[in-house]
């Protein structure tokens, strides 16, 4: 699938949040000022997605304070996702695309691989929105550890 490059128009979604409400790329943008961070992770209670997502809730309050607001979004079913929040206490929304069409539409559903197998699956990815809809970074591949700090650095948020 296509990547996102910087100035292009970041593709529309509306996708089920871990709490059964309807989250849309639009109404995340009307409540940030500087933009909306969007972030894509396989398979929420793994160790890597657990480490990256417990990185964004503990880096949440700097984020938010910069006018920055936080989504991530994996393959799992709502009730999975509920379970994640409720288990690493997460503050900020995780939004369930089963079907992969976010993933694929905004680059981070491909082919991969691990241990010299390739197969297809999510590729965590970092996808910054700014207020107009067009992608300020875009950063595929990215490690599950350390990736938060390193984009805090990016954004200006340390």
């Amino acid at each position: 699938m296509p990547r996102l490059d910087v100035g292009a128009d970041a593709p529309t979604f509306s996708l089920t949040a871990s709490d059964g409400t309807t989250v849309d790329l639009s109404n995340l943008l009307a409540t940030a000022s500087k933009g909306v961070i969007v972030y894509f992770y396989p398979a929420a209670g793994t160790p890597g997605c657990t480490k990256e997502a417990c990185d964004f809730r503990d880096s949440l309050a700097p984020l938010t304070a910069h006018g920055y607001a936080v989504v991530g979004i994996s393959p799992d079913e709502q009730a999975k996702l509920a379970k994640f929040v409720a288990d690493e206490r997460l503050t900020f929304p995780l939004l369930s695309d089963p079907e992969h069409q976010v993933l694929e539409a905004w680059g981070a559903w491909g082919e991969k691989k691990n241990y010299g197998k390739t197969y297809v699956g999510v590729i965590r990815s970092t996808v910054v929105v700014n207020p107009d809809g067009t992608v300020a970074l875009a950063q595929y591949n990215v490690k599950a550890t350390g990736h938060v700090a390193k984009l805090r650095r990016d954004l200006g948020v340390d």
